[in-house]
């Protein structure tokens, strides 16, 4: 495990009840100075995956990436590690449908109300337009998920919708599939062309 790692992990147990004494030690051990809240682990992996691409350290640069398990859980989380709690920056990414949950979890944590981004739906949907569906399509083929992708598209319930709908569907349909994937979807992605939340995010990191 990385310190990052026993940072958020002692964050999470913190948010979840337990003590908060390992969050701080870890947070001033690390110089951690502002904290990435993102909906899930696929999140994770499409930020992580762009800094990468980008030449960032972010845990070096006193950054951590934190999966919250569910949009519905940011007040919490802003409250205990914005200015009522550890007093750190807050930002982060979310889908449209829950810009609410990040504004009123910003405002209870009184952040700064413009430092989180949106997702025109979600980030899924932000990278298949980015990428477009034909070459998303032959990443799905790269990745040995083809005849999956074939099977799902033939459900009834998957007629009629756009292309691009299915494939973010498709992608929240087996244990791990959208974490994998929203790390290759932004691995493939010419950087000139990154959707402008991810992009927007990690310029203000």
């Amino acid at each position: 495990m990385t310190d990052m790692g026993a940072f958020r992990d002692a964050v999470t147990a913190w948010a979840a009840g337990g003590p908060d004494g390992d969050a701080r030690a870890w947070a001033e051990e690390l110089g951690v100075r502002t904290v990435v809240l993102l909906e899930g682990p696929s999140d994770v992996a499409a930020v992580d995956a762009l800094a990468v691409r980008r030449g960032r350290e972010l845990a070096a640069d006193g950054v951590c990436v934190l999966s919250m398990g569910g949009a519905m859980s940011v007040a919490r989380f802003a409250g205990l590690l914005g200015p009522p709690g550890l007093g750190l920056r807050l930002t982060g990414l979310c889908d449209e449908a829950e810009r609410r949950y990040y504004a009123r979890g910003w405002e209870r944590a009184r952040a700064e109300p413009q430092e989180f981004f949106v997702c025109a739906a979600d980030l899924e949907d932000e990278l298949v337009r980015a990428l477009g569906v034909a070459r998303v399509e032959e990443l799905v083929r790269a990745e040995g998920d083809l005849r999956p992708l074939q099977t799902f598209l033939r459900q009834p319930a998957q007629q009629g919708r756009p292309a691009q709908q299915q494939l973010r569907r498709f992608f929240g349909t087996k244990k791990g599939r959208k974490i994998h994937y929203g790390r290759v979807l932004v691995e493939a992605l010419d950087l000139d062309r990154v959707p402008a939340p991810l992009d927007d995010l990690l310029s203000a990191l």
